[in-house]
């Protein structure tokens, strides 16, 4: 993909961070995600790509979607996306931290095609390269990473999210005498978090959503970092009730249709199978990585991460943006 796409892309997650941020701290993340789905599909329909959604959020619980399958752009070179518009909608909702607008673009073919449902993640920075698997126990890989690092496992840092699904591997990471740090949601910016030379995160587990799974696999990628992924049933991640056998069946149909097994697990090779991509995130709240959106009267700030695949360089973008010189279009989502 050509490296002037670089900017384009910064676009798409700096308008979708906009519109989410009108919305902050009223309580309504549908509302939310909703403006920044069509900031995001807007700026899309704009740049020169054949592109095509494979894997994104809103599928199964019928949220706010750029759905799997739709075709953005307005040019020949085909281009596949991954997207989460807003990471962490909870968080803007209730207005939490480190919550981000996020999206990743490879050339066709690059990304693992999966419905939206849940996805376990091991990942490492690119120090712990080559130490993880998925299918051993979380403390065989702690242990592995440790030494790797030449850490003691009492200086090891484990990032996870504050789940009820988590609670256990909290419990045995303390037992095993690591430290945890459990955020409230947004494990793309976590996943960063262990990639990052400033940053004490060590290694992230979770289990979250695929989609952002995947995104997660092209900026770990992109950061020479190592990420394992497995996608498995709702009633496996969230409990055996009626709702989520019904919701796990559909999801189950969909894995076939995509051909992308259950309970195996994917290497990072096979999440994002490319360099040829680039990875972009707009903070919409202020957090670990990136700076949140700033609005004094029409003329707004943000911060952004854009990340090149194929060059490895990383790029921090501060934008002012005049809101009122924006087309119609944008204007009627942002204000």
């Amino acid at each position: 993909m050509n490296r002037e796409l670089t900017i384009e892309f910064a676009r798409v997650t700096e308008i979708a961070a906009i519109a989410a941020y009108k919305h902050l701290g009223r309580g309504d993340k549908n509302l939310a995600d909703d403006a920044a789905v069509k900031a995001m599909r807007h700026m899309l329909s704009l740049v020169n790509i054949d592109g095509e959604i494979v894997i994104g959020e809103g599928e199964i619980d019928e949220a706010p979607m750029l759905y799997i399958g739709e075709k953005v752009g307005r040019g020949t070179e085909k281009v596949d996306i991954a997207v989460d518009p807003i990471e962490g909608t909870r968080m803007v909702a209730m207005g939490q931290l480190n919550a981000l607008a996020t999206f990743a673009a490879a050339e066709r073919g690059g990304f693992l095609k999966a419905p939206d449902m849940y996805m376990e993640k091991l990942i490492v920075g690119p120090e712990a390269k080559g130490t993880i698997n998925l299918n051993d126990t979380l403390e065989e890989n702690a242990i592995r990473v440790a030494n790797k690092l030449g850490k003691e496992l009492k200086d090891l840092t484990v990032i996870t999210l504050s789940k009820e699904r988590h609670d256990e591997v909290i419990a045995r990471m303390h037992k095993l005498g690591v430290k945890v740090f459990a955020i409230p949601d947004g494990d793309v910016a976590a996943s960063i978090l262990t990639c990052m030379p400033s940053s004490d995160v060590d290694m992230m587990y979770t289990i979250g959503g695929a989609p952002e799974g995947v995104v997660s696999a092209a900026v770990i990628r992109c950061l020479g970092g190592d990420m394992q992924g497995r996608l498995i049933p709702r009633t496996q991640a969230k409990g055996d009730t009626e709702t989520n056998r019904e919701l796990e069946v559909v999801e189950l149909q969909r894995c076939a249709e995509m051909e992308c097994e259950v309970n195996r697990v994917y290497k990072l090779e096979e999440l994002a199978k490319t360099d040829n991509l680039f990875f972009s995130c707009t903070g919409i709240t202020k957090g670990d990585l990136l700076e949140g959106v700033s609005v004094k009267g029409d003329v707004a700030e943000t911060e952004t991460l854009v990340i090149r695949g194929k060059s490895g360089t990383v790029r921090i973008i501060k934008s002012i943006h005049r809101l009122n010189e924006k087309e119609d279009t944008i204007k009627d989502i942002i204000f």
